[in-house]
């Protein structure tokens, strides 16, 4: 790139990707004198996508996302370049538990999402009964299974490990991750390692049991136990409006929707719905699929992506006394097993698993609801899921007043789902955008990783092609 020949990058889509793309891609303007200019194009009035934060009455409520993981250091370390570090905090390490045959049981120790790693926590859990345990015993002889480029979540558990294990600890957990049905999900675009561990020790069990990090030896307290996740005690929205401020040099375009995306010579004209276009040299797209197909609508190799579906949920927060908690117990959250006359899929206890999100003598629960073989419930009204979601609530809790407020967040068809022949959709999709779109990146939750760092992940990676692109 030289002076006299500027080039215009556009970025479609102001979630945390999209931001993140912006502030890396400013960043390598900066510090290397880059003649780029950028624009953020984004459909709502806001920035941040999921993410979502109210601050009300001295509650700190997240509406989507309210945590990741600290192992996954992208995120902190963007906290750290906006000056946020000091805001972090990690979550109280508590028990927790699946709600299965209408009780609520601790989650066996040594599991890792779901998989057992300990023999006595699991043969004395009664979320299972002996028919279900022995049956999951199998996998300590059952062979490797096939060479497969891919397969059901569902149907690789079951094989190793039973049904009762897999509706009642496996999918509770990984649904509440993707918010996917386990039967559709794709092993290998989810928890790839899982099928690695299988083709390599044979048994799962034995295999994560060999592979999992041993525990650092800890001095005892009285202080609660560190966690694994991160979050800020101003809120997720907090970083969004701190990257947003670091965007100095970056023109931002809010309440702007980009209708259809074209490739004209070496150019690509994007069409606004205010009737405005835009040139640009290269563009990043970190919008859902839904909306990328529909831009670039003209191009058949987006076809596939029109059928993939997304599933619609809702948070519903809900702010007590503690003394209205008659039944309190010890622990930060459940899921919910799909076995169970239950709406809501999981609770989180937030002031306890985050103390910072609640005054002193006040309870947070936070639940969610929305299933994706049944979301009608994210469509009802706000009182009367309020309602349900209390009552489901009271089959486990006794709690002697109406909450204080509810705030419910719906997001309607947010939810990718990484149905089976995920990964070859991406690889084939990549392939295509080289061939017919050179300067046109994807980039978000839709296409390599659903959680906070995956998508900050790839929006440094967008930076990388984009920058690597304009130096052709």
């Amino acid at each position: 790139m030289v002076e006299g020949n500027r080039k215009k990058v556009v970025i479609i889509g102001g979630g945390i990707t999209g931001l993140t793309t912006a502030y890396y891609l400013l960043k390598e303007k900066k510090s290397k004198s880059l003649p780029i200019d950028i624009i953020l194009i984004e459909e709502s009035s806001r920035l941040g996508g999921k993410i979502k934060t109210t601050v009300r009455d001295g509650f700190v409520i997240e509406g989507g996302p309210d945590c990741f993981l600290e192992r996954k250091t992208s995120a902190s370390r963007l906290a750290k370049e906006v000056g946020m570090d000091h805001e972090l905090v990690n979550n109280t390490a508590g028990k927790s538990y699946v709600l299965a045959r209408e009780k609520l049981h601790p989650m066996p120790g040594g599991a890792i999402m779901g998989i057992p790693t300990e023999i006595a926590p699991f043969i004395t859990t009664g979320l299972f009964s002996p028919i279900g345990k022995l049956r999951a015993a199998a996998d300590f002889v059952l062979p490797r299974s096939k060479a497969k480029q891919d397969q059901p979540l569902g149907s690789f558990f079951r094989r190793r490990l039973g049904d009762e294990v897999v509706e009642n600890l496996i999918e509770p957990l990984l649904s509440g991750i993707y918010a996917g049905d386990i039967d559709q999900m794709s092993l290998m675009s989810t928890f790839p390692q899982f099928y690695q561990v299988e083709q390599k020790h044979g048994s799962l069990v034995l295999g994560m049991k060999k592979t999992k990090p041993s525990k650092p030896k800890t001095k005892a307290t009285s202080k609660p136990s560190k966690g694994m996740f991160l979050t800020f005690k101003s809120g997720l929205q907090s970083f969004v409006d701190r990257i947003e401020l670091a965007l100095d040099e970056v023109t931002i375009l809010k309440n702007t929707k980009v209708e259809s995306l074209q490739k004209e010579d070496n150019q690509y004209k994007l069409k606004l719905n205010n009737h405005m276009y835009i040139e640009a040299d290269a563009v990043v797209v970190s919008v859902p699929h839904q909306v990328a197909a529909s831009i670039l609508a003209d191009y058949p190799f987006m076809a596939p992506f029109k059928e993939v579906p997304s599933t619609s949920v809702a948070t519903v927060a809900m702010a007590f006394n503690q003394s209205a908690i008659k039944e309190d117990i010890n622990g930060t959250g459940f899921v919910v097993s799909r076995k169970c006359d239950y709406t809501i899929t999981a609770c989180t206890w937030t002031h306890k698993k985050w103390p910072h999100s609640s005054p002193e003598g006040k309870a947070l629960l936070r639940c969610y609801v929305g299933r994706p073989t049944d979301s009608t419930v994210v469509d009802l009204s706000d009182k009367e899921i309020e309602q349900i979601v209390l009552k489901d609530l009271n089959k486990t809790m006794n709690i002697t007043e109406q909450p204080k407020f509810t705030i419910i967040s719906r997001w309607k068809k947010a939810m990718p789902q990484y149905t089976v022949g995920h990964k070859e959709r991406i690889d084939q999709l990549k392939k295509d955008l080289h061939e017919s779109l050179s300067g046109v990146i994807f980039s978000g939750s839709s296409y390599e990783g659903l959680g906070v760092p995956d998508c900050i992940d790839q929006g440094e990676r967008a930076v990388e092609n984009i920058i690597s692109f304009l130096n052709k």
